[in-house]
């Protein structure tokens, strides 16, 4: 049996394609990612075309965080929680015409998980 890999073909641009994505980086609000991603090139692939023009790669920014104003935080508010209840774990086991329903804690899960494998041997 022989095995063939396909041959990797490395894709060449016109320099007028790089210089074309170049000075659409520097476009306000434009990102090298966004122009690569559109494009169909990888951003780094970009930022290194930049780099050899000797033109810096914009930094990233983030929009600025606006903090919504609001009041001062007050003391400590107790919260009234209800009893926790722990619901049961439930089997209902069916053999023919019969039924029978195992009600378990299910704080003791571990306990009857091992129940049910020895009972179902």
């Amino acid at each position: 049996m022989n095995v063939t890999k396909p041959r990797r073909i490395r894709r060449t641009h016109s320099e007028e394609f790089k210089q074309s994505l170049i000075e659409a980086c520097s476009e306000p609000d434009a990102s090298v990612a966004g122009v690569a991603l559109a494009n169909g090139i990888n951003a780094n692939q970009l930022r290194r075309w930049m780099r050899e023009r000797g033109i810096e790669p914009p930094e990233l920014s983030c929009l600025p965080l606006r903090v919504a104003a609001s009041e001062p935080m007050g003391g400590f508010v107790p919260v009234q929680l209800s009893p926790c209840v722990d619901p049961p774990i439930r089997l209902e086991l069916r053999k023919g015409a019969a039924v029978v329903t195992v009600d378990w804690p299910a704080s003791s899960a571990a306990a009857c998980g091992a129940w049910l494998r020895e009972w179902l041997g």
